[in-house]
């Protein structure tokens, strides 16, 4: 029997996961970047700007525009940090932490769904499966 390779698993998957995320972002005239930008940044001191885009795994430039709409949107605003005056801090406005606070529950409904329809060695396999992945990534032992 002919197994379906892995690499097509997670990214058929992240693709399901990715459009069921926008189709409910589109509802409230967002998208799932937006959600996990919000869900990024610390509701009560901001995030350092540098911080967000390896925090996510997302690139400088796609970030950056992410943030310019997220001003245009109100959801946050740029603050310069106290700490280090040459970085910024990304601050969360008070529409911006109604809208993190939808974001949050979105992620924790589809966490709390999947768990419940998974039994315990199921999840534990998962995550050796993919902990062993990033750390054959990571070891540059595949490439």
């Amino acid at each position: 029997m002919k197994t379906t390779p892995f690499d097509y698993l997670f990214r058929s998957t992240w693709q399901s996961i990715n459009k069921m995320y926008n189709e409910e972002a589109l509802k409230r005239n967002s998208v799932m970047t937006i959600g996990f930008v919000l869900i990024c940044i610390d509701y009560k001191d901001g995030t350092p700007s540098t911080l967000l885009g390896p925090k996510m795994g997302i690139e400088a430039t796609s970030l950056s525009r992410t943030l310019k709409r997220m001003e245009e949107l109100a959801l946050i605003y740029r603050e310069k940090n106290p700490e280090d005056g040459r970085s910024v801090l990304i601050k969360l406005t008070d529409k911006g932490k109604e809208q993190r606070e939808i974001s949050k529950q979105l992620v924790v409904k589809f966490n709390k769904t999947v768990e419940e329809n998974l039994t315990a060695k199921q999840i534990e396999t998962f995550k050796v499966i993919t902990e062993t992945i990033h750390e054959l990534i990571d070891k540059k032992l595949i490439f």
